[in-house]
């Protein structure tokens, strides 16, 4: 069995809670695909006394009636831990019933771990599920201290609304909560070593671009293949490993997947992104309640993010920083049946604009990597994008990141994705001084701008070059926090 990459405060957690002398209801919850059970699993191996998986929705044919499915799942999984001596269960309340008099049969006294897999799926429509599983805590589990019950889901938004946030019996009740992050470049390199798949950095950044740290994907690269090779047999030809993945992806988590999905495209075709009432007005979505719970919903899932672009006031951006649904969007909804499209594009010219976006991408979601590198990892910060709009006496701008600090100092980021290192010509140098001059005019006095390069391979000095007071190399966004 493969050890754990990372997770150390995850794994310390859970054992801390798992070696208290008291009830503990976990939560651990993180986009589809990033981990959380086999987190759980490793952390816990033959420990669990009960454990059960939800049955997912895409399984289920239309029509089927669902609560009947879902309990007929959670009976057998009673029968397979020991149950004797009841019928399938017609209710939640029923069920729990059940689960309690197979706990008060397999108590020893030690520590029993309570293992609730994909939890969100088990919560059917007109079910009640919620109000028996409160039950099930509030008068069962929490008044026996040897209980550990743990929680766990990919709809997000689902933990955070019915459990975490929940106003009704089971507030406050929750002792920890868990979101597992994606990997970093860091603990991708030290997955792919562990797995003895040789990647350069150069091609682990690529490899993030299209799967980021989702270790689900990473887990199908083969060593002995190149980084186009692994991507193409995952995502092209006729029986990619991941065929299905974006529709599935969407249909696993959310109840109004084709909204969700809606958004998602909108916001592929434009790197700083939308805000709410364009998104309501691209999608025909209406501006209201409706479009501000699934907004929500793919924030908290960590397929996009909000962020209010410097000097345009209180408007907030949405932004797509999904890696994979880029990547899918860009080139596999369209290129799919192509067996080797990564083999065979990788020179071209859509695929050298692709990686200069992508990169941008990976920067996002390395900030504190890039604030270790420039020292100022304990320098209070807020992190934008910013454009403004050309006219008839100048030209546009448009900024990819700032990173605006609290000792006055503003990071101009320019971020270019290079194979050797970058050379910056006459031409680049004005464009650059453009944006400087420009970002500058909607600063204070006291703030001082410095022009900063996050590139692959360093940077080619020259008589261009003088003007970037700092680079960050992918040495550096492979730092481990």
């Amino acid at each position: 069995m493969s050890t754990i990459i990372g997770r150390k405060q995850e794994i310390t957690e859970l054992n801390r809670l798992y070696n208290s002398d008291k009830a503990e209801f976990v939560a651990v919850y993180g986009r589809r695909r990033v981990g959380k059970t086999f987190l759980i699993k490793q952390t816990f191996k033959n420990k669990f006394t009960f454990q059960h998986t939800g049955v997912s929705p895409i399984e289920q044919e239309k029509g089927t009636n669902r609560i009947k499915t879902q309990l007929e799942s959670f009976y057998y999984s009673m029968l397979s831990h020991g149950l004797e001596g009841f019928k399938q269960p017609k209710t939640w309340m029923e069920a729990f019933f059940q689960l309690e008099q197979l706990l008060l049969k397999l108590d020893t006294g030690e520590r029993m771990v309570i293992f609730f897999d994909e939890l969100p799926w088990m919560d059917t429509p007109r079910s009640k599920f919620i109000s028996a599983f409160e039950n099930f805590w509030n008068g069962w589990c929490n008044g026996r201290d040897n209980i550990m019950l743990i929680i766990c889901g990919s709809a997000t938004s689902w933990i955070l609304g019915n459990i975490v946030y929940n106003k009704g019996g089971l507030y406050g009740r929750l002792t920890s909560e868990i979101k597992l992050s994606p990997f970093t470049l860091g603990e991708c390199e030290e997955y792919f070593k562990q797995e003895n798949i040789e990647l350069s950095r150069y091609d682990i950044i690529q490899s993030y671009m299209v799967f980021g740290g989702i270790p689900y994907y990473l887990s199908y690269f083969r060593k002995g293949l190149s980084f186009e090779q692994n991507t193409d047999n995952i995502l092209f030809g006729s029986k990619p490993y991941l065929k299905d993945e974006f529709e599935r992806l969407f249909r696993a988590i959310f109840t109004n997947a084709d909204d969700c999905k809606k958004i998602i495209r909108l916001l592929a075709t434009r790197n700083y992104g939308y805000t709410r009432e364009e998104i309501a007005k691209a999608t025909n979505l209406p501006l209201g309640g409706g479009l501000s719970e699934t907004l929500s919903a793919l924030l908290e899932s960590d397929f996009i993010i909000r962020y209010t672009p410097h000097g345009k006031g209180y408007t907030e951006h949405y932004k797509l920083i999904d890696n994979f649904c880029i990547f899918w969007l860009k080139y596999v909804d369209v290129h799919q049946k192509s067996a080797t499209f990564m083999n065979d594009n990788m020179s071209s010219n859509i695929m050298k604009a692709w990686r200069g976006i992508a990169f941008e991408q990976v920067c996002w979601q390395h900030i504190s990597q890039i604030k270790q590198a420039l020292g100022i990892s304990g320098v209070s910060a807020s992190i934008s994008a910013w454009y403004q709009q050309g006219n008839d006496t100048s030209a546009g701008a448009q900024i990819d990141m700032l990173i605006i600090r609290n000792d006055n100092i503003v990071n101009l980021c320019e971020m270019k994705f290079s194979a050797t290192p970058y050379i910056i010509d006459k031409d680049e140098e004005q464009k650059m001084m453009h944006r400087v001059e420009a970002l500058k005019s909607t600063l204070s006095s006291r703030q001082t701008i410095h022009l900063t390069l996050i590139t692959t391979f360093d940077i080619m000095q020259g008589k261009h070059s003088g003007k970037v007071q700092k680079v960050i190399t992918a040495d550096d966004l492979f730092y481990q926090t």
